[in-house]
Order: C-alpha cells, then sequence, then structure tokens
C-alpha cells in the first residue's frame, strides 16, 4: 500500500499563494486527490486566521527557521515556534533545517531531546539549499550526533536541493536514507545562471535511481512548481504521474 502523497504549497507559487492565502491553496490539492498538504511557514498570513482553516488537512508545517543560530547555539524560540504552529495545525510533523549547527552545537542535543519529550509533534531535519546545512558532510556529522545523544531524528530528503550545492543527490540517497522517513519529490534543470526546480518528467537528473535508493514506505510530497490554465488539471496530473511512478519496481 502507497504511504500518503502530499503538495507542499509552495509549488503554486510564492506571490500566488500569498494573493489567495495558503487555505485556497490547500482546498484545491485536496480536490485534486491529494492525501494531505505541506504547510509553508514563510507563507502564512499574520493573524493566524489561516492555522485554523488549514487544521485537518495539514500533514507537515514547515518552518522556515534553522534549529540552530548562525553561533551554533540551538535556537529554543524557533522551535518553540515551530511544536505550538504545528500543534495548531494539527500537523503530525514538523520540518526545519539544522541552520548552525556544529562542533559547538554537541551539548545543546541534550537541551534538545529534553525540549522533544512528549511531544506529538515529529521533528524532521531537511537538507536545504545552504552549506551549513544542505550537504552530506554536514548531515551525516549531524545524524551521527543526534544518535549519539540519543535522539532519533528523521530526515526529510529533497531529492532537488543538492544540485544547488554541487552535491549527488544519488550519493547522498544511499547515504542517508536509513533516517529518511518524508521525501520531497523535486526534478531540476539547470538555466545558464541558476538551477530551477521542474516537475520529475521534466528533470535532467537521474531522479528514478534516487527514488530507488530511498525508502518507498514513507509519505512524499510533490515540490516543484504547478502552474497552468487549468491549474486543478495539472495538480491531479501530476499527483497521477508521481502516484505512477512510485508503483514503479
Amino acid at each position: 500500500m502507497l504511504q500518503p502523497l502530499y503538495i507542499s504549497l509552495s509549488s503554486f507559487g510564492a506571490d500566488e499563494v500569498r494573493g489567495r492565502g495558503q487555505p485556497w491553496y490547500a482546498d484545491l490539492a485536496m480536490a485534486a486527490g491529494a492525501d494531505g498538504v505541506e504547510v509553508r511557514g514563510e507563507l502564512l498570513r499574520e493573524g493566524g486566521e489561516e492555522l485554523v482553516q488549514l487544521a485537518g488537512c495539514a500533514a507537515v508545517y514547515s518552518s522556515p527557521d534553522g534549529l540552530w543560530r548562525v553561533d551554533g547555539t540551538l535556537d529554543d524560540a524557533a522551535l518553540a515556534h515551530g511544536l505550538a504552529t504545528a500543534a495548531a495545525l494539527r500537523a503530525p510533523r514538523l520540518k526545519m533545517a539544522i541552520g548552525g549547527f556544529g562542533p559547538a552545537s554537541q551539548a545543546s542535543l541534550e537541551v534538545l531531546r529534553a525540549q522533544l519529550v512528549g511531544q506529538s509533534v515529529e521533528l524532521l531535519i531537511e537538507n536545504d539549499q545552504t552549506p551549513s546545512a544542505g550537504t552530506l558532510d554536514a548531515l551525516e556529522r549531524f545524524f551521527a550526533a543526534q544518535s549519539q545523544a540519543g535522539l532519533d531524528l528523521g530526515m526529510t530528503f529533497d531529492m532537488g536541493n543538492w544540485h544547488w550545492l554541487g552535491e549527488c543527490p544519488l550519493q547522498a540517497a544511499q547515504a542517508l536514507a536509513p533516517h529518511v522517513r518524508y521525501i520531497h519529490c523535486k526534478g531540476v534543470q539547470r538555466l545558464p545562471a541558476k538551477w530551477v526546480a521542474v516537475p520529475l518528467a521534466d528533470s535532467a537528473a537521474p531522479w528514478r535511481a534516487v527514488l530507488r535508493a530511498l525508502p518507498s514506505g514513507v509519505p512524499h510530497a510533490i515540490e516543484y512548481p504547478l502552474a497552468g490554465g487549468d491549474l486543478a488539471d495539472v495538480t491531479r496530473e501530476q499527483l497521477a504521474q508521481v502516484r505512477a511512478v512510485r508503483k514503479t519496481p
């Protein structure tokens, strides 16, 4: 049985989502057949009304904050805000990057472990597009350190972000697969000046091999641009395509 397939609401475009609001796009995603949505903290409107409207379909809350500050100290306020927001959304997962985690951060892992005791929200660590929190070396060091501290944090594996840092996604998938509990499906293409996210079918990267190297029994999410004249139809089509890919051996 396939695990749930979500849509990250950033896939509909930051300006568009800010204009209509995340609840409007969440309704569209659910009507198109998504099993849930990933709510984006950087796109939430002030006031908190959207949290009430999104509760029930929110499967993941994505915090824009790093867990550790640039100086390597644990950002307790960012963690507390992320956990509280996820709880308000009734989202079972909170996604954050490690931020400035480094040698000076080791002692704070015990503090993090204590703060997560009794939480109903699962904290997942994502590879972002920064050198401190998005390279294979940085994440391998983090997962080794957190394990030694008695933590068992899972990972959100973003298939595309590795390219922004010149990293090999297949090598990362093979090394980090034991930690992966959630997958961002994202294709990439290289433009003259930058990488851009695209649907898997249009990707220049070996995305099939990456998916095969990752655990299949975890939730996946679409996190690439969804746009077109009939947005609902585009969304249904992309959900169907990703589900078909996941069924393929």
